[in-house]
């Protein structure tokens, strides 16, 4: 079965989900933050198998989100470290964990607590404004089109809609709802 790319769409969503793919790829950089850098590291801890792990591994380097470096020559063995286009991706899981935590808890309380090493407390994360710094939320934010957004679809009807771009600046429809 062929796999559909969505590597060229023009949405940042969709190419992050395509260079993703699927839950293990989210696995393997959740335990590259929490410390793992060893591709028998990665079977034990998550017991995914071989062949998955491989195919994980080399898509994230191929992606530039990890960086192998040997640490054994006989047998030759490599770790795995995130480059900074995968440290930066911390957030994103930050992100996914805070949700978890909120919605998907047991009774028992969350999982894991992430702490926050320089002011020593325990953290949630949270997706806020990069110029004011308010929370955000389906309320409270619009999408427009980009300029890397491909102007042969600019004319589409259903761009125009979704981002209504008769409106200088953009779309004035909320995330959730356009």
């Amino acid at each position: 079965m062929r796999r559909i790319s969505f590597a060229g769409w023009p949405c940042s969503i969709a190419r992050t989900a395509d260079l993703l793919g699927d839950a293990w790829t989210l696995l393997v950089l959740r335990e590259i933050f929490y410390g793992e850098s060893r591709f028998d590291g990665f079977i034990d801890s998550l017991g995914i198998a071989r062949n998955t792990l491989t195919d994980r591994l080399r898509r994230l380097e191929d992606a530039g989100l990890l960086t192998r470096r040997s640490y054994q020559t006989d047998p030759v063995r490599h770790e795995y470290l995130p480059t900074e286009k995968g440290r930066d991706f911390f957030g994103v899981l930050a992100a996914i964990n805070a949700w978890g935590d909120r919605w998907l808890a047991d009774d028992e309380g969350v999982p894991v607590v992430m702490r926050h090493t320089a002011c020593g407390h325990d953290m949630q994360a949270r997706v806020v404004c990069s110029s004011c710094g308010e929370l955000l939320d389906d309320e409270n934010v619009t999408v427009r089109t980009g300029p890397g957004y491909p102007p042969r679809l600019l004319d589409d009807p259903l761009v125009k809609v979704r981002f209504d771009t008769d409106v200088p600046g953009g779309v004035h429809q909320k995330c959730s709802h356009g």
